[in-house]
């Protein structure tokens, strides 16, 4: 497979973040910037045929660089892995399906960050709420014995 061409950004992206440009950082985002909310295998995976060198520690490294600069988004939830995604800023939400692991965005359920205010902060300053909806997708649901 013959690399992709970077997305012309993603250089300017990666220096604005304050991230040195690698070929994995720009093939990795890149990639997120396709959609999706991936998994580090998944991310793994995709690189490995454009870039075969290219170890799993190092994604997994890569994608918690990228999260830290923010650039992508990880999101965890229980008794799934966790995946990333490029779609950051928006503090949007996600569906999770419990049996096959499917996830779709949701957005935001007031519109603006944070959209949701607990009612003692803690004298914490709120700036994102993290909502994960779980339940069963519409094709888990019509497979499902109940």
């Amino acid at each position: 497979m013959t690399p992709r061409q970077p997305i012309p950004a993603t250089t300017a992206r990666l220096s604005a973040a304050g991230l040195r440009s690698t070929a994995t950082r720009r093939a990795a985002l890149d990639l997120l910037a396709e959609g999706g909310h991936l998994e580090v295998s998944e991310v793994y995976e995709r690189l490995l045929s454009e870039l075969p060198g290219t170890s799993l520690q190092a994604v997994y490294g890569v994608l918690g660089a990228l999260t830290d600069a923010g650039l992508a988004r990880r999101i965890a939830h229980d008794g799934g892995p966790a995946r990333y995604e490029a779609r950051v800023g928006d503090n949007h939400h996600h569906l999770v399906c419990r049996e096959c692991g499917r996830m779709e965005d949701v957005a935001c359920v007031v519109g603006a960050a944070p959209c949701l205010i607990p009612e003692n902060t803690h004298g914490f300053t709120i700036d994102a709420a993290d909502v994960t909806f779980i339940g069963l997708c519409q094709d888990c649901a019509e497979h499902s014995p109940v």
